[in-house]
């Protein structure tokens, strides 16, 4: 496993793998490689010979900007997010992720809130600043409210919510997605990716999110709500 990008995201998802994965790690500022990372830090030309399982991309690396941008499109099937590690570890613990471009962090904590409110064993994690490979004690009935960037969710493949809120979507990290329709198009993915027993909300407003869907097949059970009422 490569993991690429050693900020709080690269350095958890360090933590939580080294006990039973054969990991390599890079990072486009040089001056990370310290006594922790020395001996799995690999150069440029190294990583390109190597056959990755998986490559752990950060979120905050931009793909298309980065030092070994032509190795990760080459390898894009294999690039996954920190969101895909812990959904395959824990795949059937409850999780209610939220996302949207404003917004996230306020109503993610009010869940949160809630839910210990009512002595439920519950974790707030995600791009709020907590990573959630971090985590310990986890039991069978914890609950995890993370907080979801598009960044997060764009290099995700596997990872699947039981509760998916798309708050509201306005231009946002155009610089990176390219265009509106990109950006709405991710954080759609949580929606697509859920199951038959899920559930989704949106705004009800929202025609783009919408239109999107509506190409789609959707699994889980949809709800347009007026987050504004």
């Amino acid at each position: 496993i490569l993991i690429y990008g050693l900020g709080k995201s690269g350095s958890a998802c360090f933590d939580f793998l080294i006990k039973n994965n054969n990991l390599i790690v890079f990072d486009d500022n040089f001056s990370i490689k310290n006594k922790k990372y020395n001996k799995y830090f690999f150069s440029p030309n190294r990583i390109k010979k190597i056959n990755f399982d998986y490559i752990f991309l950060s979120p905050g690396i931009d793909l298309n900007k980065c030092i070994l941008y032509r190795f990760l499109k080459k390898n894009k099937n294999k690039i996954i997010s920190e969101l895909d590690i812990f959904h395959k570890t824990y795949p059937n613990l409850k999780k209610i992720t939220i996302t949207g471009t404003n917004g996230k962090s306020t109503t993610s904590k009010l869940i949160y809130e809630v839910l210990k409110y009512h002595k439920k064993d519950v974790r707030l994690v995600g791009n709020i600043g907590n990573p959630i490979l971090k985590e310990k004690n986890i039991k069978k009935n914890t609950i995890f409210v993370i907080e979801a960037s598009s960044y997060q969710i764009d290099y995700s493949k596997y990872f699947e919510t039981n509760i998916a809120l798309i708050l509201n979507i306005a231009p946002d990290h155009i610089e990176r997605h390219k265009t509106f329709k990109n950006y709405a198009k991710i954080k759609t993915k949580l929606i697509i990716k859920q199951k038959n027993n899920s559930i989704a909300l949106i705004e009800k407003n929202s025609k783009l999110i919408t239109e999107i869907l509506r190409s789609q097949k959707v699994k889980s059970k949809l709800k347009k709500v007026d987050f504004e009422e």
